[in-house]
């Protein structure tokens, strides 16, 4: 690794992907306040955000993000251009196969900039990540529900 590129990714928080799927295209653009909320506020840096739709037969379409509403209730623009080129023809295909046919999807690469500083301070001390993931919000409740029926404390 180059020094520079060296010094950019020590000062990098961890890089997180969401593949969010809406049925048909109903991408009502509710969640993109919120959306643009973390990114005002510092929490996340937008890498990549692109819109698809996958076809009955399978096929894929991207979506501009002007046909997402059409309501003007909304303006999208503002995540025009979110892209780094992490996000690839190959990422996207693949993302596609997690998708119903007929449905659509928001596919976001972000960085966790609310982590960068103490993943940098670790790396510094020559720390590094072995392992990552996510537990699904239904098994937590199940877990949870699991045990509050058995009568156990948390």
């Amino acid at each position: 690794m180059s020094d520079t590129i060296d010094e950019e990714f020590n000062e990098t928080g961890p890089i997180d992907y969401l593949i969010v799927e809406f049925p048909g295209t109903r991408l009502t653009g509710e969640g993109m306040p919120l959306l643009l909320d973390l990114v005002e506020r510092g929490i996340i840096r937008i890498l990549d955000l692109t819109f698809v739709k996958k076809e009955p037969d399978g096929s894929l379409t991207a979506l501009e993000l002007a046909d997402l509403t059409g309501d003007g209730q909304l303006d999208l623009t503002v995540f025009e251009g979110a892209s780094s080129g992490l996000l690839g023809d190959d990422d996207i295909s693949e993302a596609a196969k997690a998708l119903e046919p007929g449905s659509s999807a928001a596919v976001l690469v972000y960085e966790n900039l609310w982590a960068a500083p103490m993943v940098g301070a670790l790396r510094r001390a020559g720390a590094q990540l072995v392992a990552s993931g996510r537990i699904p919000v239904q098994d937590v409740l199940a877990a949870l529900t699991a045990v509050e029926d058995a009568g156990s404390p948390v």
